[in-house]
């Protein structure tokens, strides 16, 4: 479904990507490991258009996405959740769904898959009227990520969902991307906690220092030597 063959990317005279390659297939969870600063948000910002690789290519779905524009990329079918959620606070939980599906088919379905995101996240259904901005961390991010499923992607690119949540929160949030992927919808997650992502993702990459160093299924890199003394301290 993806497949990024050998992409560099800069900020300014930084360059933070260095020829990273990797795939991601139609159905499966897909993980990337590493420390903050090693390139994952970037990559992530790199797929859904915000940032413009210097070299390499973006394949989806057989179609290059390089110099395509973030809202033609998100009509393609490709949906990015931004590292601490970004949501309108000032709109209710309804108003920022309904922001997530305002092109093509995802308008036309708008209240279809509405109704489905409540089926995945109850709370939210209970919330709706309620201002974005007055919810709790975990809440929030339920309505982020169903906020991204509006669009009704076949990609779906999730940037540290668990960020600041409590430790039964992330747990819960992991529950429901698990939820989301068994709708049929696609998952490429970044994400620090990496003992549980492992647990639960068909693959993963490591990245250190803007470069894959490793991939593997989860449970390969949960018995990697150098995966459980770098990221799990065992």
């Amino acid at each position: 479904m993806l497949e990024l063959e050998k992409v560099n990317m800069s900020y300014g005279d930084l360059q933070v990507l260095w020829d990273v390659s990797f795939e991601v297939r139609e159905g499966e969870i897909v993980v990337l490991v590493g420390a903050n600063g090693a390139g994952k948000s970037s990559i992530l910002k790199t797929i859904s258009g915000l940032q413009t690789p210097t070299s390499g290519s973006v394949i989806f779905n057989g179609i290059s996405l390089k110099d395509v524009t973030p809202d033609e990329v998100i009509k393609k079918g490709v949906v990015h959740v931004p590292e601490a959620r970004r949501l309108f606070n000032e709109m209710t939980v309804e108003e920022n769904l309904i922001m997530g599906s305002l092109h093509g088919e995802a308008k036309e379905k708008r209240y279809e898959t509405m109704e489905e995101c409540y089926e995945l996240f109850p709370k939210l259904k209970e919330r709706r009227k309620q201002l974005a901005g007055t919810l709790s961390g975990g809440e929030q991010q339920m309505v982020a990520i169903a906020r991204g499923m509006m669009s009704r992607p076949k990609l779906l690119m999730l940037d540290e969902p668990s960020l600041g949540l409590a430790p039964v929160l992330v747990q819960e949030i992991f529950e429901f991307i698990k939820g989301v992927n068994h709708q049929g919808i696609t998952i490429l997650l970044v994400e620090q906690n990496v003992q549980s992502t492992l647990t639960f993702c068909h693959r993963a990459y490591v990245l250190e220092n803007g470069r894959v160093v490793l991939s593997g299924s989860g449970t390969e890199l949960l018995n990697n030597e150098h995966v459980r003394e770098a990221y799990l301290g065992i």
